[in-house]
């Protein structure tokens, strides 16, 4: 996987849209439901736009971090904290991050303080596939950063896996088990300084 494709990337095409508008889930319900989350853990499968698949787990620490830890033989460790996004590629950058503005990342979508996906020209797909509904945002103010593709069960509110799409059309599909909510994550998971300390002994 290409390190830039993960980051960089804006939502594909998820799924047909289905004809119940009616079961969609509303933009305020969803955006409620992300704005509860304050921590949470769940593994997660990842399919590269090259077809390679890894896994790991994520964890989730609202407002602004979050962290992939892959598994073997994947060498490869992504952080969100600080307003930063960390990439720690075993094969290139063991000791060092490859850094990049979280706000330049279509992850920062999710991970704001305060989700509104009903901001004007923020959603730009809204669907329901016949179990779920998906909602393709970007940033109104600059959709050259991307956007991502959210898939969502009901009954209750869940966030199943997502989509993200660069400008050059490469993707990257993350999908989630249960995402496993209140659960103690320390901060220092998501502190990119810290690791690159750790890492370089």
């Amino acid at each position: 996987m290409h390190r830039r494709t993960f980051l960089a990337s804006s939502a594909a095409s998820l799924l047909a849209a289905g004809p119940a508008f009616a079961d969609r889930l509303s933009l305020n319900a969803i955006s409620a439901y992300l704005n509860k989350i304050e921590t949470a853990q769940s593994p997660f499968t990842q399919v590269n736009d090259n077809g390679t698949l890894a896994t790991g787990t994520l964890y989730i620490r609202r407002p602004g971090r979050m962290r992939f830890e892959y598994d073997p033989p994947t060498d490869l460790l992504v952080m969100a904290g600080a307003g930063q996004v960390g990439i720690f590629d075993g094969k290139s950058n063991v000791g060092t991050a490859e850094r990049y503005p979280l706000s330049r990342t279509p992850l920062n979508l999710i991970l704001e303080r305060n989700v509104d996906l009903a901001r004007r020209n923020m959603v730009v797909g809204h669907e329901f596939d016949g179990t779920a509904t998906i909602v393709t945002a970007q940033d109104p103010a600059h959709p050259e950063y991307g956007s991502i593709a959210l898939k969502f069960t009901e009954g209750p509110v869940e966030l199943r896996q997502w989509v993200i799409r660069d400008a050059q059309g490469a993707t990257t599909t993350v999908i989630l088990g249960h995402l496993a909510q209140g659960v103690p994550i320390p901060a220092r998971l998501f502190d990119i300084n810290r690791e690159e300390k750790n890492r370089k002994g």
